[in-house]
């Protein structure tokens, strides 16, 4: 393998992955859409009915809020928001129903992840990470903060494959997409970097410093091209 080769790994799975960003949230919707498909729990005996199912399916669960319609109705006032002060509340929200691991052990975990990071034991976080992962794949915010926590250690291309997978299971992680961003300025992407930034702000336009982001690079980009 040349000294090149991981250059060119990098960037292949950079392109792939903001490619799947920039053409729409359609088709990272469609992806996270089969991953759950795929991992309904099959009827081991055989024995249940569907119509049994059904019923189950259709019982009411006091004490559960619908999860995706209060998601949805948090990303549009956050892109109604009239100022930062209101987007901010409203990102608070979100972040917290992210958080939502469904797993007391993944909950245990990840304080154990905090305490570690606080530690400066980033190898330590890494590690409670993949463990959280192995038991709720589903999790988003644990790929996440596994994709913050190999960025901080300049493992670029494990945090691109971590928020490719974030993006998969929610296309509209604002987050997400300014982590993308800040590994494409470090990878000299500024075009690509800038594209991601700005889909960033479609979903969350008062995203703190990404105005400031946006403009610096279109300084630079729009100076390089011409």
């Amino acid at each position: 393998m040349s000294s090149n080769d991981p250059i060119r790994l990098l960037r292949f799975l950079t392109i792939v992955l903001v490619s799947a960003v920039l053409v729409g949230t359609w088709l990272a919707a469609d992806v996270a859409s089969a991953w759950a498909q795929d991992r309904q729990p099959a009827n081991p005996r055989g024995t249940e009915s569907r119509g049994a199912e059904g019923a189950r399916a259709k019982a009411p669960r006091p004490n559960r809020p619908d999860r995706s319609n209060n998601i949805e109705f948090l990303f549009g006032a956050l892109k109604a928001a009239p100022d930062a002060t209101s987007a901010k509340v409203v990102e608070n929200r979100i972040l917290a129903l992210w958080q939502i691991s469904g797993s007391d052990t993944a909950d245990l975990l990840m304080t154990r992840v905090r305490d570690a990071v606080d530690a400066k034991d980033v190898d330590l976080g890494i590690e409670l990470l993949d463990a959280i992962i192995d038991l709720r794949p589903e999790f988003v915010e644990a790929w996440n903060r596994r994709a913050t926590l190999h960025f901080m250690k300049k493992e670029f291309g494990a945090s691109i494959m971590d928020l490719r997978q974030v993006l998969a299971r929610e296309p509209r992680h604002f987050g997400a997409m300014v982590g993308l961003g800040m590994i494409l300025q470090e990878i000299d992407e500024e075009k690509m970097a800038l594209q991601v930034f700005r889909r960033a702000l479609e979903v969350h336009p008062h995203l703190p410093r990404v105005e400031e982001l946006i403009r610096s690079l279109e300084e630079k980009v729009e100076g390089r091209d011409t």
